[in-house]
């Protein structure tokens, strides 16, 4: 997908891991830091899902980046309950039609979130660098993605 910007995992407001392909414009002037992203991400997805009765955001536009959000559950050690773990991606939307974006994005990460809950279910999330083995796995399949 190469109008991917940046792609990254989201449990209870934290980023887990990213992975950055490319700067978005904004971001070379303002340097934003991860963890405001992943509280925005957690804080707009809880607000959708009280708001409009379990309902979920699947993105946002600003300017010419959207923000996608996949939506799936997670169960950590320390929760009998499953939670939401998001998966997020920014994407330049310039030329082309949000809803087709997003559409090929959901598709693209489908299997991605599926490993990455199949790897991490039931692990302690309080420990944040197990995570950075998962980089390698989404640059690696984006990059081969990307190719097609």
């Amino acid at each position: 997908m190469k109008e991917l910007y940046e792609i990254g995992f989201v449990f209870r407001g934290f980023v887990l891991v990213n992975q950055i392909f490319k700067e978005l414009p904004a971001q070379k002037e303002s340097g934003v830091n991860k963890d405001l992203r992943g509280a925005f991400i957690s804080a707009i997805n809880a607000f959708v899902n009280t708001a409009f009765n379990k309902s979920s955001l699947e993105y946002l536009e600003s300017g010419n980046t959207l923000f996608i959000f996949k939506i799936s559950e997670i169960q950590s050690e320390d929760n009998h309950d499953k939670e939401p773990i998001i998966l997020y991606g920014l994407v330049d939307k310039s030329k082309k039609k949000s809803d087709k974006l997003v559409r090929k994005f959901f598709e693209k990460v489908d299997p991605v979130i599926q490993l990455f809950i199949q790897k991490y279910n039931g692990v302690d999330f309080t420990q944040l660098n197990q995570f950075e083995y998962f980089n390698d796995t989404l640059l690696n399949f984006f990059i081969k993605k990307t190719q097609e």
